[in-house]
Parts: C-alpha cells; sequence; structure tokens
C-alpha cells in the first residue's frame, strides 16, 4: 500500500486495510510518502514494488496530490499486480468478460446485491454516476449478469422519474443525500456507494437512508454497507493474485 500525502480520509482507508490485512493473515506493507513526493520517486517505488516477489498486490491510494498524474502511475503497475483493476489492460478485460479481478467496489455492489437473494437478470438496473471507479465498471457487471441497465449522470433529463424506474439502484454521484424516497420505486434494491460529509460533518451517503428506507426493499447504510465489502473484495483479489503467482489453483 502506497499513500502519498496527508489527505485524513485516504489515511482512514489505509488503515482499514491494514487491519483488515492483519485479520485475514496477510503480509501488508505500508510506504507513506511526503505530498511533495516527485512522479520519478513514486514510479521508483512502484518499479521495485513491480519487481519484488513477496508482493501479490500493489494498491496506490488515490486521490494523489495535484502534481502527480493519476493515469502515470497507475499504467506502471504490472498487470497482475494491479489488485485494484484500475490499469487499461485490467478495464479492458472487465469489458470483454474476461478478468481476474474487479474493481473493489463495483464488485462489493455485486455481492450486496447477491445476499439479497434478488436475480440481476431481466432486471431494470440504474446507475446514478459514470466514473471509470465505480459507475462504468458497475454498468458493465450488471450488464455481465444479464441486467437491462441504465447509466444516469449530471445530463440526464428528469433523473428522478429514470430512478424510479429501477428494480435496482445504485448511487454513486458524490452528492449528499441526493437520492430522496420519490426516486426509488418501491421495493427496490437500493445500494448506496456515496461517501460524502454533511452540513454537520457527519458521513453520510448519497441515499437519504431514513427516507428511503420504509420503501425500499433493501437499503444499504453508510458508513458499513458498500466500504467494508469494498475492501473485502481488495482481500479477495489479492489472495487471486497471490494464488495466480505461485500456481496455486
Amino acid at each position: 500500500m502506497v499513500i502519498v500525502g496527508d489527505d485524513p480520509a485516504s489515511q482512514v482507508y489505509v488503515k482499514n486495510k491494514e487491519k483488515a490485512c492483519e485479520a485475514v493473515g496477510f503480509n501488508s506493507f505500508k510506504y507513506a510518502l511526503p505530498a511533495e513526493t516527485t512522479e520519478e520517486e513514486l514510479l521508483a517505488l512502484v518499479d521495485k514494488l513491480n519487481n519484488d516477489d513477496r508482493v501479490d498486490g500493489i494498491l496506490v491510494q488515490l486521490p494523489l496530490p495535484k502534481h502527480l498524474d493519476d493515469k502515470i502511475i497507475i499504467n506502471n503497475i504490472r498487470v497482475d499486480k494491479d489488485v485494484d483493476a484500475f490499469h487499461p489492460v485490467n478495464v479492458g478485460k472487465i469489458m470483454i468478460g474476461d478478468y481476474s479481478f474487479l474493481p473493489c467496489t463495483p464488485a462489493g455492489v455485486m455481492e450486496l446485491i447477491k445476499s439479497t437473494g434478488t436475480e440481476v437478470a431481466g432486471k431494470e438496473c440504474v446507475v446514478i454516476g459514470r466514473s471509470n471507479i465505480v459507475g462504468k465498471p458497475q454498468a458493465m457487471l450488471l450488464l455481465h449478469e444479464n441486467g437491462t441497465v441504465t447509466i444516469t449522470h449530471s445530463k440526464t433529463k428528469d433523473l428522478k422519474a429514470v430512478c424510479r424506474r429501477a428494480d435496482i439502484l445504485v448511487a454513486a454521484v458524490g452528492r449528499a443525500r441526493m437520492v430522496k424516497a420519490d426516486y426509488i420505486k418501491e421495493g427496490a434494491v437500493v445500494i448506496d456507494v456515496g461517501m460524502n460529509r454533511d452540513e454537520n460533518g457527519k458521513l453520510c451517503g448519497d441515499v437519504d437512508f431514513e427516507d428511503c428506507k420504509e420503501k425500499a426493499g433493501f437499503i444499504t447504510p453508510v458508513p458499513g454497507g458498500v466500504g467494508p465489502m469494498t475492501i473485502a473484495m481488495l482481500m479477495k483479489n489479492t489472495l487471486t493474485a497471490g494464488k495466480e503467482h505461485h500456481g496455486i489453483k
């Protein structure tokens, strides 16, 4: 795990990932670099980890400080050690359905949907948000399960009406409590990927949980919903990478 700078949220995420590694018996190595680290220095560390046989998975915590280019760093992580599944090769593999790793948050969302007993095939699925990290891969995973998928975003006309069609609604837009009860269909599965601070500084999701909980069939809280599943999927990806590196089936 590589973290650059002192972003408070990133510090918390890395600490939680360290705890998860310890809980499942993985060795984890944390490299905490100062905010002024240069691109050359960071790439040198990534290269070192690429060639270290003790390392099965490399995770560079995002966001990076503004002077560093996320794309350049991610593109230099070895594809078979890219346990976040952000490398363009791994993204392409997800598109065609031939992958070793899935991005951790969308994979966690799929596990949560599965846990409800809901069959994705044939269902109306709406994803709010089109980021490369969540929105787009989430839509692909729902499509791979034969869902009928709509991706919505800031230019979508009558967003509320589109969301109300959804049997499965995944909110990943980054706007505190934007999704109210009048956005959701009675009995829908509502998965909240958002991680925001409200006007009082309290952690909250993209979905107004209190407003929606009676109308939804299933709904995830924030915190305590998608977040722990994201870390669980990171552990799963690391185990997959370790098995592949050591020739274990």
